[in-house]
């Protein structure tokens, strides 16, 4: 790249300066994603390898990660996101020592005659204490706990910052590694770790440590791309997918909790049906259904979802639930498997994640018991800014409670709107289909897209005024005459299909900004069952 030592210039110049200090572990201000710096947008990820020795006692690890890589054109710059509180001591590309400097929390790695486009092997060894999560998973980093008994309990989040809290990676969400990672965590011996993917083997070494080689050839968001370090032990079932195959489930549990892990197990096999009754298969059936105890509200990390409820559960229509536990196992399906393109579009994850919960209600307590739940949603909607801020949006900037709820409700109004038989069958179709799963990423558009495409009818205006916007539809009632009354929607260019109570009983209407006449001995009543956010006006 012709100015990339220009760039590189830049970004030192424009880099926030954070003091190298011991006692330095505040990263509050640290986000993901955001504006792609030309540097890594010529970079693909194609695979990681994390291998650190985790020091419990001083809370530091040491190790490297590998990251291989496919550029598209030479430069003489590679760069890396990486926490500044972390000392790098080495890098090498393709197995020869290369000059490097870190500042801020990147790394810059350079070479006079230029990295070549293709295939790249960044080594890169490190060491020291990484942040301490304040608020995890909220604000995240490494909890240092330990369990009612005195064992070592450790556990990461990084969902906010990104994995680069403790590895040097590419720390965009339109990025994750082609081939996979693995993972090799070596920790004092007795302790067991919990990873994604599939367990390849463990090691004894010297000096009292184990070792756990974790693989996974899916791939993976890098807040995903983590462990948890505790006394476990291994509760397992096998589970049959919708579609005939079977996949065996893990619950990596605290020693002391082990009576109650096979019950959560057979929570996890209830939901699993409902979600694939929805959404389609259970999308890692070449690994696991994983489950791991930590000590903080659970993390949808992929194959290996966290729980941290103290098995502390609900009761709907006579069953065991837990709202946590299946918000983030719904997550393997939206976040895991349908990726957003940029956290700009981080409502398709959090909201169908979060609308999936209205649908367990369904499934157990039927439909009056997920008219409550979406209207929980609804009433929660804060509307100070919209969930759609424009592209290239940082986790920061993007992360509202509406996200969640607004994005939930929204979900609800395209139901209506579409109707079931082209909404359930299009929703499951946006969880299933290549071009929306796995190496490729989802947007806002896509969404829209999809769904115009399968009811007919272009619903831009719809998902722009929720999603783009505060705004809410305006719906004005006026009585012209006696027992008359016009009604119309004001502010979308669509027809909108409105359920309006009369005198006479419950129609629809198809309503624009020209207005549809009613007659009606008592004032119309629009949307009575609340399908839309709005405002109704008489005049």
């Amino acid at each position: 790249m012709k100015n990339s030592i220009l760039i590189s210039l830049c970004l030192i110049l424009l880099a926030p300066a954070h003091p190298l200090q011991a006692q330095d572990r505040d990263i509050s201000y640290m986000v993901s994603g955001g504006k792609l710096n030309p540097l890594q947008a010529i970079m693909d990820i194609r695979h990681y390898t994390i291998a650190l020795d985790v020091d419990i006692q001083h809370q530091q690890i040491n190790g490297y990660t590998t990251i291989d890589l496919l550029l598209s054109r030479s430069t003489d710059t590679l760069l890396f996101d990486f926490v500044h509180l972390l000392t790098v001591t080495k890098i090498t590309v393709n197995n020869t020592t290369s000059p490097f400097y870190q500042k801020g929390d990147y790394i810059f790695i350079t070479n006079a005659h230029g990295f070549q486009p293709g295939k790249q092997s960044v080594k890169i060894e490190y060491g020291g204490n990484p942040p301490v999560a304040v608020n995890p998973p909220w604000a995240g980093g490494f909890s240092w706990k330990t369990d009612s008994n005195g064992n070592p309990w450790v556990a990461i989040n990084c969902q906010s910052e990104g994995g680069k809290v403790y590895f040097p990676c590419k720390d965009h969400p339109g990025d994750e590694p082609n081939e996979g990672a693995d993972l090799i965590i070596t920790v004092p011996k007795g302790l067991v770790v919990a990873g994604p993917g599939l367990l390849q083997e463990t090691t004894n070494i010297k000096n009292d440590k184990t070792t756990y080689h974790w693989k996974t050839n899916y791939t993976i968001s890098n807040y995903c791309l983590v462990f948890n370090i505790g006394k476990y032990k291994v509760v397992n079932r096998t589970y049959t997918s919708i579609d005939g195959h079977t996949v065996p489930m893990q619950f990596y549990v605290l020693e002391e909790d082990t009576a109650y892990a096979m019950q959560a197990l057979l929570l996890k096999e209830r939901d699993t049906r409902i979600l694939e009754k929805y959404f389609g298969e259970y999308p890692w059936m070449k690994e696991k259904i994983g489950l791991a105890e930590v000590p903080n509200p659970g993390m949808e990390h992929q194959t290996m979802i966290t729980y941290g409820d103290k098995f502390r559960y609900k009761t709907i229509a006579g069953q065991k639930y837990s709202d946590n536990l299946f918000h983030e196992y719904a997550h393997e399906w939206w976040a895991n498997k349908v990726t957003n393109k940029d956290w700009a579009h981080m409502w398709i994850q959090e909201g169908i994640a979060t609308y999936a919960e209205a649908l367990a209600m369904r499934e157990m307590g039927g439909e009056n018991m997920y008219d409550s739940m979406i209207l929980n949603f609804k009433m929660g909607i804060q509307n100070k800014k919209p969930i759609v801020q424009g592209e290239e949006v940082n986790s920061g900037d993007t992360y509202t409670g509406d996200i969640y709820i607004k994005g939930a409700f929204f979900m609800h109004t395209l139901r209506y709107v579409t109707g079931d038989s082209v909404f359930f069958p299009t929703l499951k179709e946006l969880a299933t289909a290549e071009k929306y799963t796995y190496n490729n990423f989802v947007t806002t558009d896509d969404v829209q897209q999809l769904f115009s495409a399968r009811s007919g009818r272009d619903l831009r205006p719809l998902f722009d005024l929720y999603l783009r916007t505060t705004g809410k539809l305006d719906f004005v009632i006026s009585q012209t005459g006696y027992n008359l009354y016009s009604v119309q929607v004001k502010n979308i260019s669509m027809p909108l299909p409105v359920d309006i109570i009369t005198s006479t009983g419950t129609q629809q209407k198809i309503l624009t900004g020209v207005p549809v006449w009613i007659r009606s001995s008592t004032p119309p009543v629009v949307d009575p069952k609340g399908y839309y956010l709005k405002r109704v006006m008489m005049e």
